[in-house]
C-alpha cells in the first residue's frame, strides 16, 4: 500500500514558496526560466507542437511510433475519411497542433449502424467528419490556429496493463532533460477522464521509479488513491513492463529533437511493444506529486555532471536508474 505522505501534499498545496523549495520542487517559474526558456532553442519547438513533424522526425531515426494512416488537410477532403480507413476496425483521429488529448477520438470497431467508440457510443461517419471540420478549424489546437487531422492506426492496451486502465490506452510519461530520464509517470484513463490518460481531465497519474518501473505513488484530482477508481485494481503492484527499453526510447528523444527540458510520452503496444506517441517542449509539474519527490535535485544533479555531452543512452539510463531511485 502507498504511504499518505502528508508532508508532502500539505507542502504542495501550500502557497509558501519556501516550504516548496525545501521539498525541492520545482514550481512553474523556475521550470520557465531556468529550464525551458534556457535549454529548449525557440526554433526546435515545431519539432513537438507539430504531430506530423514529429512522426517523421521519429522515422528518420527508427524510433517506433503508430502507424500514420493518413492525414486530412483541407476541408473538403473531410469526406475521405471513410475511403482512408476503409480497411482498418479501428483507429484514432486526433489534431496534428493539440495539446491535453483534446479532439482525440479513438474508434475501436465498426458495425452497420456505424463507429464505435472507446467508451462503447456509436458515431456516424459524419459526426466524424464534422469533428475533422473542426479540427481542420483550429477548434483543439494551440492559439486556434488553423491545423491538420491525423488518422493513426489504433494502438492495442499491452497485456499486463489491462487492469489498470478503463476505456483506453495508459501512456508513460517521461521527463528527459538533457537526455537523462529524471522522473516519470503512468498516466491511467478511466470514466471521470472520459477514457483519455489525461490529468486534467481526471485520469490517475502513478509515480514511477526510475530505478526498477514500479509504482511508487498514485494520485487522482490532487489527492493520493490506493485503487483504480473503475476496475479497482490495487495500483502499488503496477510493474510497467519493458522498462530498460522504454527509458532507451525517452532518452534518445533528446538526440533526435535537440530539446534539453523535455516530456516524451510513450505507450506500450500489445503486439509492437514501446511506441512514442508525442513529445511536448512544456512538460507539466504534476509528475512530481505523483512521485512524493521534487524534481529539482535530480535536474540540479545532472547539471553538475562534466563532460555530459560524452554519455551514451545507456550510460545516462544507467546514471538515473543508480542516482534517482524512489526513496
Amino acid at each position: 500500500m502507498f504511504g499518505i505522505a502528508k508532508g508532502f501534499t500539505q507542502c504542495w498545496s501550500s502557497t509558501a514558496y519556501g516550504q516548496l523549495a525545501m521539498q525541492g520542487v520545482l514550481g512553474m517559474n523556475r521550470r520557465n526560466h531556468s529550464y525551458i526558456a534556457r535549454y529548449n532553442p525557440r526554433h526546435l519547438y515545431p519539432l513537438v507542437d507539430d504531430k506530423l513533424k514529429t512522426k517523421r522526425l521519429a522515422e528518420e531515426y527508427s524510433v517506433r511510433v503508430p502507424q500514420l494512416i493518413g492525414a486530412i488537410e483541407n476541408q473538403h477532403d473531410c469526406i475521405l475519411l471513410e475511403s482512408l480507413v476503409k480497411s482498418h476496425k479501428g483507429f484514432c483521429i486526433k489534431p496534428c497542433k493539440g495539446s491535453g488529448g483534446k479532439g482525440i477520438i479513438v474508434i475501436t470497431d465498426r458495425t452497420a449502424e456505424g463507429f464505435i467508440k472507446a467508451n462503447g457510443q456509436v458515431v456516424s461517419a459524419l459526426n466524424l467528419q464534422r469533428h475533422i471540420s473542426n479540427i481542420l478549424a483550429g477548434l483543439f489546437s494551440l492559439g486556434g490556429k488553423a491545423d491538420i487531422a491525423l488518422i493513426e492506426t489504433l494502438i492495442h492496451t499491452d497485456t499486463r496493463m489491462r487492469a489498470f486502465t478503463h476505456e483506453g490506452v495508459p501512456d508513460l510519461r517521461v521527463i528527459v532533460f538533457c537526455g537523462f530520464p529524471v522522473m516519470a509517470m503512468m498516466r491511467l484513463s478511466c470514466k471521470a477522464s472520459g477514457g483519455k490518460a489525461n490529468l486534467h481531465q481526471g485520469a490517475v497519474g502513478v509515480g514511477i521509479d526510475i530505478k526498477t518501473g514500479k509504482a511508487v505513488n498514485a494520485i487522482q484530482n490532487g489527492g493520493i488513491i490506493q485503487y483504480h477508481p473503475d476496475t479497482q485494481q490495487e495500483l502499488s503492484v503496477l510493474q510497467v513492463p519493458a522498462w530498460q527499453e522504454l527509458l532507451e526510447l525517452a532518452c534518445g528523444c533528446y538526440d533526435m529533437t535537440g530539446l534539453g527540458y523535455l516530456g516524451v510520452d510513450l505507450v506500450l503496444d500489445r503486439d509492437q511493444g514501446p511506441l512514442l506517441l508525442e513529445l511536448n517542449a512544456r512538460p507539466g509539474l504534476s509528475i512530481q506529486l505523483a512521485n512524493k519527490a521534487g524534481l529539482l535535485p535530480r535536474l540540479q544533479a545532472v547539471e553538475q555532471l562534466k563532460k555530459i555531452e560524452r554519455y551514451t543512452n545507456l550510460e545516462r539510463v544507467a546514471f538515473a536508474r543508480e542516482h534517482f531511485a524512489a526513496l
